[in-house]
């Protein structure tokens, strides 16, 4: 836990205000008055730090982060490359991103930087190490964030400059050594796109190459490892004169970037959270999306993570942006903390008066100072957090369940061609993990390269790349006693997106031989009956044939298939495997992995069947010490029953038997 506190502020960009001395003032009196304990500097400062090349103004930063630090305020600093100075561009249009048509961006917006070129590189680590060298020793100053939303732009995100194809060529280079080997692994005799030299390779572009999925996997990979290499450098830089940790912000199920890969040239995890709350009544499936993204940046690393961006009240970049309800804001900063943050930090402390964020929810507004509903909020946050922070100090969720989340995975199930062209996989995986969340079972997110040890069941849905020794490791998982479910479209293709052939590569741990899968419309959407009750199998419908001994669970009612297995059980070794082999709906997946929970022993900390819309998470320390997080999502009171006899962690009132709850409310419980 950072500076032995529960983070609360947020993104601060006093040099928008100056000129406004008054302004920095009532800032800071407000942050003391809101709880706020830290807040993040510099992260778009770069025109204001560095006015013209070579020429470093940090006096004016240095004021501010001093007289943070008298008001007890601590700061987490930035680099500024997420957006450049027009004297950068201006000078080395180079630096600028080139579109995957071959245009280079005009200036402006954000992140529109060329992650590959040496000038760009050179004066970001120039004002990197400035920064270090001036305030790395600051005490104060607890954390550096590396640039912002890494990757995040107006377009995909990647350049396809002449640098970058050939850093491109020499990446394909040193991964395959030969270009025999890259056209067997990207099966270049089809429509004769064999590559006789290596100049010949281009990136993927709308008016170039698009159908060759090997090529477009590698280079999302070469994308996302050039990133990865810009991130390790800023981090190198600001670390020349400093040791404090790294960060950098991710974003929510972001496709542009493999994070299991950035987050390796990181220290800390961090993201920026935007539910759309209230875009429907029902608030379960926003609140599902939310604990999954929170979910997925705490098992990177299997550590508490930070919160470093969310939205007080609304956002200004929907189509329509409801600000939220009361009672939502509270619930949402207790929602990231129950799932393993260490921080509730907001964009932004103080709305802009102009440009593009204006309208940008944030703690102060443009009028009324701290008399609003918002500031109150945040305000409340603030009184509960420090509650809160010597209990959660030292605690992580330590899951028994995991949920294989793979980019690489991701991207070459929704880049193929057929069965079906819409694709969704982290629809998909959220359908799966709703039945853990609604059942208060967490479950950490993993790809293919994590350990399984530890788990008790692993869920890979849609899991449609196999990786090179992943079939091996599921195997030991389930012969050593673990428990797995995969489903239809699942280890289809290796991965350079070649299919297999012959067999499944775990046809032996399944116990089935897969024959066709059937795409059918609405029409011919099939059925099966799963424990006496009808569930609905449409969209994907892999006919398969279960191997002597395989428990059938559930068959086709219809169509030429009718009696082919839609759901499996195999016993293998000391565990058992399942497959889905149909495309289900919700109550179904509620109904599989209920009983799957049982089976394994998995029951969430209250031990007790939990009401619609309302789920727990527990953090612990390594002697089982934490609290519990039980929080409704429901705009309306329930009561929890049968939850025996507990203690409230912050109060001390203790619950005998049962749990009430208001509307979004969050009760934090001793464990």
């Amino acid at each position: 836990m950072l500076g032995g506190h529960l983070l609360h502020g947020g993104d601060y960009n006093p040099e928008q205000w100056l000129d406004c001395p008054e302004v920095l003032e009532e800032d800071i009196r407000l942050m003391k008055e809101a709880g706020v304990n830290c807040v993040t500097l510099g992260v778009f400062s770069w025109a204001v730090l560095e006015p013209e090349e070579g020429v470093y103004d940090f006096e004016w930063l240095e004021e501010i982060i001093d007289n943070l630090g008298k008001a007890g305020i601590q700061v987490i600093l930035a680099t500024p490359s997420g957006a450049m100075p027009h004297w950068l561009t201006q000078k080395y249009p180079e630096v600028m991103q080139v579109r995957a048509d071959g245009q280079r961006n005009l200036p402006g917006k954000r992140h529109n930087f060329c992650y590959t070129s040496p000038v760009m590189r050179e004066k970001v680590r120039a004002i990197d190490e400035a920064l270090s060298k001036r305030f790395g020793r600051k005490e104060n100053v607890i954390l550096w964030h590396i640039s912002n939303e890494l990757g995040g732009n107006f377009s995909d995100g990647a350049c396809h400059c002449e640098h970058c194809q050939e850093a491109f060529r020499r990446w394909l280079q040193e991964k395959y050594g030969t270009l025999e080997e890259l056209n067997h692994a990207w099966w270049g005799r089809f429509w004769s796109h064999v590559y006789t030299d290596w100049e010949q390779i281009h990136s993927p572009a709308p008016h170039g190459e698009t159908t060759v999925t090997g090529l477009e996997i590698d280079w999302r990979r070469f994308v996302t490892e050039q990133m990865s290499d810009f991130c390790g450098m800023e981090r190198r830089a600001v670390k020349k004169y400093s040791g404090l940790p790294a960060t950098t912000n991710f974003m929510s199920f972001f496709k542009n970037l493999d994070y299991h890969r950035l987050q390796k040239e990181l220290d800390i995890i961090s993201w920026d959270s935007y539910p759309f709350w209230h875009r429907i009544k029902d608030e379960v499936p926003e609140a599902v999306w939310a604990a999954a993204n929170h979910s997925v940046m705490r098992s990177m690393k299997r550590a508490p993570f930070l919160l470093m961006e969310s939205v007080p009240s609304a956002v200004n970049w929907r189509e329509y942006n409801p600000l939220k309800r009361p009672g939502m804001h509270m619930l949402s900063s207790m929602q990231a903390v129950a799932h393993g943050s260490d921080s509730v930090l907001y964009f932004q402390w103080r709305k802009g008066r102009g440009a593009y964020e204006k309208f940008h929810g944030a703690v102060l507004d443009h009028r009324n100072g701290g008399n609003t509903r918002t500031f109150r909020d945040v305000s409340e946050v603030g009184e509960r957090l420090p509650l809160l922070a010597k209990k959660a100090a030292g605690t992580v969720n330590r899951p028994k369940a995991a949920i294989l989340f793979d980019w690489e995975n991701w991207w070459a199930v929704e880049d193929t061609t057929g069965p079906r062209l819409d694709l969704d996989y982290v629809q998909c995986v959220l359908s799966h993990y709703r039945a853990f969340w609604e059942a208060g079972i967490e479950a950490d997110f993993i790809n293919m390269d994590a350990e399984l040890d530890g788990y008790k069941l692993v869920s890979a849905p849609l899991n449609y790349m196999y990786r090179a020794g992943y079939a091996e490791k599921v195997r030991s998982f389930v012969e050593n006693g673990g428990t797995f479910v995969t489903t239809y479209f699942s280890g289809e293709v290796n991965e350079t997106d070649l299919c297999f052939l012959g067999r499944h590569p775990l046809e032996d741990v399944l116990g089935i031989g897969t024959e066709e899968i059937d795409a059918p419309g609405e029409e011919f959407a099939n059925r099966f009956l799963y424990c006496g009750k009808e569930y609905p199998a449409a969209r994907m419908c892999a006919i398969v044939h279960a191997k002597e001994g395989v428990s059938v669970l559930a068959s086709y009612e219809e169509d030429f298939y009718r009696g082919c297995p839609v759901v499996t059980e195999n016993a293998y070794g000391k565990g058992q495997a399942y497959f889905l082999a149909a495309e289900s709906d919700q109550d179904f997946y509620r109904a599989f992995y209920g009983d799957l929970f049982q089976k394994t022993g998995l029951e969430n900390p209250l031990r007790t069947e939990l009401p619609y819309g309302v789920t727990a998470a527990e953090r612990t320390d390594e002697d089982g010490k934490g609290l519990v997080f039980v929080m409704n999502f429901r705009n309306e009171p329930v009561k929890v029953e049968g939850t025996g006899r507990r203690t409230e962690a912050e109060t001390g009132k203790v619950f005998e038997g049962e749990i009430e709850l208001g509307a979004f409310e969050c009760v934090v419980l001793d464990v």
